[in-house]
Formats: structure tokens, C-alpha cells, sequence
């Protein structure tokens, strides 16, 4: 990693931090390819089983791409192969497109996620946000739409009308609407937000890995499926638990009364 973006690790939580608080950590394509660098790592790495990202200082979260850095990009390097790197590799935040990873991931939005900062966030599994935080899609008033991820999950999370009102406006709108149209699940103070979801990220961290990996996949495949399916391959991932070293742990512990010691086996 770069001072842009650092990464660290504490136990089995990978905490990740967009380190550029001077343009309220925006992204330019030197922070954005380590940014997929540090998913990569956490993704490969079999120690690692809780991500969570945030924003450094106490203002933003992530204020998308740097426009000065990649509309200079767009006008210096034209071509083809740019262009399929550009919409077909992994996106603005490396976990938006074409990286699926199932194992938890949190944000902690201190602040401002507009644009491609709120589509990391969606791309997130859980959103804790601060008091101060601030969402939007301002992509419309600069004449484009949003492209890593939004116009796909935004609905999914808070619905149809509720995407479109952020959409179509180009509005951004404050941590207690977020809270109220489901976009946030928590909202905590800022000065400990990210302590708060660190220790939530550790709780998730003590759990049954495997259990967490396999149950993401199957809700994040199932809602392309229609339910008989959906409903199969829950069966069919369950069943394959059956066979590994954490159930017999886990069930031995419940017999034992005593907390369980998961292995991701």
C-alpha cells in the first residue's frame, strides 16, 4: 500500500483507510489502483475476515473520483484498451465491479460519500454512519450517471422510489434520512464511530467464518434467481457446511458451553 491508502491490520479485522483528506478523499487512479490492491490483499489473505473502510479525518468519507485527475487521464490516455479498463476492471472503489468478495465488509462514513464515495459504501455490507455524514449522487449535475455500481445496488438496498429521488436530484441528503430510507443501519457518534464499528467488526470477526462467506454468496446470488431456486442453493450451501472442521466446533462448543474457536476449516 501508499500513504494514500493505508491498510491495517488488527487480529482478524482489516481496518482500511482512504488517506486523503486535503481533496476530502477523493480518489485519482494512482489511490483507486491501490484501493483494489488493498481488497485484493484482504480478499487472498485467509487470516483476514472483516474488512471495514473509512475516510481519514473527520469530514469525508470519500468524495468519489478526483475530477481533476481523471478528466486530465481521460484527455492524455485515449484508446480502446483504456476505455475496457476503464468500465469492464474493477471499479472506482475495487470492490464495485467485477471483485465480489464474501467476506464482510463495514463502512464507517464519517462524513461526506457522495458519487463514487457513496458507491463504495454500497458495496459494503453494513453502513455505520456519523451524525455529520452526508449521501448523494451528484453525478447529474455534472452531466453523467453514476457508473461503479449505484443504479444496481442503491435500489436493492433502499428501493425504487427512494433511488430515484437520490438519482434523479443530484441531492445529497443527511444521516437521519439515510437512516430513515435504510441506506444507514447505524447511526453512532462521530468521535466513536470508528472504535464502535471496529469492535462490531470484531464481534463479526469471532463468528463462524465460512458460515459468513457461504451465506453472503448465496443472498448476493439468489436475488438474480427466482426463489425455487434461491431456496435450493441455500440447501445445497448448507449442506456443504456440514462437512467442515467450524461446525464441528461450533457444535462442540454449544455442548460444552463455552465459546467457540473457528478456523475458517
Amino acid at each position: 500500500m501508499n500513504e494514500d491508502i493505508l491498510y491495517e491490520a488488527h487480529g482478524h479485522v482489516r481496518l482500511i483507510t482512504i488517506n486523503r483528506p486535503e481533496v476530502m478523499n477523493s480518489l485519482d487512479f494512482a489511490a483507486n489502483d491501490t484501493l483494489v490492491a488493498a481488497w485484493r490483499a484482504f480478499d487472498d489473505d485467509p487470516d483476514a475476515r472483516v474488512a471495514v473502510v473509512t475516510g481519514a479525518g473527520d469530514h469525508s468519507f470519500c468524495a468519489g473520483a478526483d475530477l481533476k485527475s481523471y478528466t486530465m487521464a481521460y484527455a492524455t490516455r485515449p484508446g480502446p484498451e483504456f476505455r475496457q479498463t476503464a468500465t469492464d476492471g474493477p471499479g472506482i472503489g475495487g470492490i464495485t465491479r467485477n471483485m465480489e468478495i464474501d467476506k464482510p465488509i463495514l463502512a464507517a462514513v464519517n462524513g461526506y460519500a457522495v458519487s463514487g464515495g457513496l458507491e463504495i459504501a454500497l458495496a459494503c455490507d453494513l453502513r455505520f454512519a456519523s451524525p455529520n455524514a452526508e449521501f448523494g449522487l451528484q453525478d447529474v449535475r455534472w452531466g453523467f450517471h453514476p457508473c461503479d455500481g449505484a443504479l444496481v445496488r442503491l435500489p436493492r438496498i433502499v428501493g425504487l422510489g427512494n433511488a430515484m429521488e437520490l438519482f434523479l436530484s443530484g441531492d445529497r441528503v443527511d444521516a437521519a434520512h439515510a437512516m430513515r430510507i435504510g441506506l444507514v443501519n447505524r447511526l453512532i457518534p462521530r468521535e466513536s464511530l470508528l472504535d464502535e464499528t471496529m469492535y462490531y467488526a470484531e464481534t463479526l470477526a469471532s463468528r463462524a467464518p465460512l458460515a459468513q462467506q457461504f451465506g453472503k454468496a448465496v443472498m448476493r446470488k439468489a436475488l438474480e434467481l427466482p426463489l425455487a431456486d434461491g431456496l435450493a442453493l441455500e440447501s445445497r450451501s448448507f449442506h456443504d457446511l456440514a462437512f467442515t472442521e467450524d461446525l464441528e466446533e461450533g457444535t462442540a462448543a454449544f455442548r460444552e458451553k463455552r465459546a467457540a474457536r473457528f478456523r475458517g476449516r
